[in-house]
């Protein structure tokens, strides 16, 4: 009970009377239940919360066995019940939203539990093996003794994975082995002979001056004994399988509609990814749709460009033209990096709140760059991907910059991260549609803020834009209506200025992770729909800094909690937040 201990007497006997349930509000009864299930999470998954909210790893790495994996879903699943005990009739309007990010949030849980899902545990784009090394050095020597422990923990860990794919395998619920071709280069340069040579040995080679001699020397020798004991064998058993038993076995099938239960699978994976109730078929009819006005659009950026021939022509001009190639990686990254500072020139024209944490720029991984996508954000430092430069024109890198950077994704995690008033399990929730449509949001935002300068960055936005339109028609097209792969790369390549490897790398994605790739353009005219009702219905009321705050502000939410703030916003004049500054 949360009330003052005051009038002893009365308190008792009424606590003695009334249920539990009815000495809290609705929103109280929220905000603890949403307290047990974040404290679940970091127990589950071995994490620790600081005291400024951010998320520290603990010294081992949670068990991925079916059992585990079934009582997880079963605590979800007493979660939701408790939820839908509150009469949601009582929320207030922050409540309601915290009520829709938990139920969304639980729903996944529950549909991904629903189809054995660990069963396949990595995709052609992502994977559990390629982000347990550590990046760079820790600052206290707990982290690195914690460290030690979830190296050491490997074996384990990769045990129970390659029990569930094994079991994926057997009920043809496994990754197309067309899209995994080449990928055990990525485990691969994990099975080495001399532990400093080994990803995992970074934070060793980069530790803090203060540590002691007596520290410094443990550590290292423990880190060696972990890679040699642990890491490489548990990689080199992951590798075997991998090449072995995993790729011969894998599925020939693209869709998932050839999944059991492969429908519903799919359905479940649309709802989670965009969070919003829409068919395959209404999704499809999207794509097609804004593929035939972005197109329209590209034919205005071509003929600004003063090219005399087809847009078939210009895209071969964008892809050959040496001009559009970077003379080294360093070169592209500083393309990159340029591009952040004239965004930040104008971050204050869009933006009424600047979060104070700043992130790095680096490029991808090169043990991952081969087959990784274009980039990646993130709250520490955004990715370029700088693998084979002549896929990566130079012309695409403002609109990529503007989406994984600032004030794409990592301005967007700072943000979430510094809201003090934010519930704890909602300052790191990510939902894709939300996510990925600001990313795409930004991408457009660019025209506004003077950020492409030549008729090629211009083209090169729609080519993204076009890019994330033609993914709706693509990702339906593989995983409802049976396209093969080569209907895909020829739609994907004839409709953007992509590269033939990002294309390529692209259609593996779509076809390894069925619904994902829906989330961006979906995401994107959710936001610009909302926008645009806001301008008009606000009129000169209506400040695009204000407007801007307040999405950011609701950290990541389901599509629909986005309408509903927006609307709020319109009914309350279109206010900003409190603290900012809009002079």
């Amino acid at each position: 009970m949360r009330t003052a201990f005051f009038g002893a007497a009365v308190l008792v006997a009424s606590a003695w009377t009334t249920p539990l349930s009815a000495q809290e509000t609705a929103d109280e009864r929220l905000a603890a239940l949403a307290d047990a299930y974040y404290d679940y999470q970091l127990a589950q998954y071995g994490l620790s919360e600081t005291a400024g909210g951010a998320i520290r790893q603990g010294s081992t790495l949670s068990s991925v066995t079916p059992e585990a994996n079934r009582a997880r879903a079963a605590q979800y699943q007493q979660f939701l019940a408790r939820l839908e005990a509150i009469d949601a009739a009582e929320f207030g309007e922050e409540a309601q939203t915290n009520a829709l990010v938990l139920r969304t949030l639980l729903e996944a849980e529950i549909g991904d539990a629903r189809f054995a899902e660990w069963e396949m545990p990595f995709d052609s784009d992502s994977n559990f093996w390629s982000y347990l090394a550590a990046g760079s050095g820790f600052s206290t020597v707990e982290e690195y003794e914690n460290y030690i422990g979830r190296m050491n923990a490997i074996p384990r860990y990769f045990v129970e994975q390659m029990a569930n794919a094994r079991a994926g395998l057997a009920r043809g619920f496994s990754v197309p082995r067309v899209t995994l071709e080449g990928r055990d280069v990525s485990i691969a340069s994990y099975v080495v002979d001399d532990p400093e040579q080994s990803p995992f040995w970074r934070p060793f080679a980069s530790m803090p001056q203060g540590f002691s001699d007596a520290d410094r020397a443990r550590l290292e020798a423990a880190g060696r004994e972990a890679i040699s004991e642990s890491v490489t064998p548990a990689y080199a058993d992951w590798l075997a399988f991998f090449r072995n038993e995993y790729l011969p076995q894998a599925r020939t099938s693209l869709g998932a509609s050839e999944f059991p239960e492969g429908a519903a699978y799919y359905a479940q994976q649309i709802r989670q990814y965009t969070t919003l109730d829409l068919s395959a078929e209404a999704i499809h009819t999207i794509g097609l749709e804004e593929v035939a006005r972005i197109t329209a659009d590209m034919e205005k950026a071509k003929a600004e460009a003063g090219f005399d021939g087809t847009l078939e022509e210009f895209i071969a001009f964008l892809r050959t033209d040496p001009q559009f190639v970077a003379a080294s990686p360093d070169a592209l990254m500083g393309v990159a990096a340029y591009v952040t500072k004239r965004v930040d020139d104008k971050l204050d024209e869009y933006f009424g709140f600047l979060p104070r944490y700043r992130h790095g720029l680096r490029p991808v991984d090169p043990a991952i760059a081969p087959f990784y996508t274009a980039g990646r954000g993130g709250l520490e430092y955004c990715q370029i991907n700088t693998h084979d430069l002549p896929s990566r024109p130079v012309y695409n890198i403002p609109a990529l910059t503007m989406h994984e950077c600032t004030p794409g994704h990592s301005f967007q995690a700072a943000i979430a991260l510094e809201r003090d008033d934010a519930p704890r399990f909602r300052r790191q929730t990510y939902f894709s549609g939300f996510g990925e449509g600001w990313g795409l949001y930004i991408e457009y935002l660019g025209n506004e803020m003077g950020i492409y300068r030549t008729p090629y960055e211009r083209f090169g936005q729609l080519s993204y834009e076009m890019w994330r339109a033609a993914r709706l028609v693509i990702d339906t097209g593989i995983h409802h209506y049976g396209w093969t792969r080569e209907q895909a790369v020829d739609y994907l390549a004839s409709h953007t200025a992509l590269s033939d490897r990002e294309v390529g790398t692209e259609i593996d994605r779509y076809i390894s992770w069925p619904g994902q790739a829906l989330a961006y353009k979906l995401g994107e005219m959710t936001i610009r729909r909302v926008r645009a009702k806001a301008e008009a219905e606000l009129g000169t009321a209506f400040d695009i800094r204000k407007f801007h705050d307040v999405v950011l502000s609701l950290g990541s939410v389901p599509l629909p909690a986005l309408e509903a703030r927006i609307d709020a916003f319109i009914a309350d004049g279109g206010q900003g937040l409190p603290g900012a500054t809009y002079d």
